[in-house]
């Protein structure tokens, strides 16, 4: 999986997991699974386009971070997402904010997320 980090001033975008999939309701950083044959910079910039309908332009890696959701494991790659063309629209979340970095902390996300908070706040 790739996942971006979208930095407005000093803010960061995460969006509310649907009700009707997997972790329901839950808070994350935009993105999505790698299809075959894509790069992982491949794959987020494709499924923030189908996400957020914006034209991104995936930055460096930040961070990597594995987790098991019972008998599933997965990868997930964080990259940094500092430009593109469009304003971010709710097209796959129930629902978008731009947050400040103090408030990761307190929000319901994935734990699969939550590695990527220290390297954020060391960044800061």
């Amino acid at each position: 999986m790739a996942a971006g980090v979208l930095r407005k001033e000093n803010k960061v975008l995460i969006g509310k997991r649907p009700e009707h999939g997997t972790l329901p309701g839950l808070w994350e950083f935009p993105g999505g699974k790698i299809e075959v044959g894509e790069s992982p910079e491949q794959a987020l910039k494709r499924e923030l386009e189908e996400e957020l309908g914006i034209d991104a332009e995936v930055g460096d890696i930040l961070e990597s971070s594995s987790h098991h959701y019972g008998d599933k494991g997965i990868i997930i790659l964080f990259f940094w997402v500092d430009y593109w063309k469009g304003e971010p629209k709710s097209l796959h979340h129930e629902s978008l904010e731009w947050i400040e970095l103090e408030e990761l902390e307190s929000r319901n996300i994935p734990d699969s997320n939550r590695d990527v908070i220290k390297k954020l706040k060391l960044r800061d």
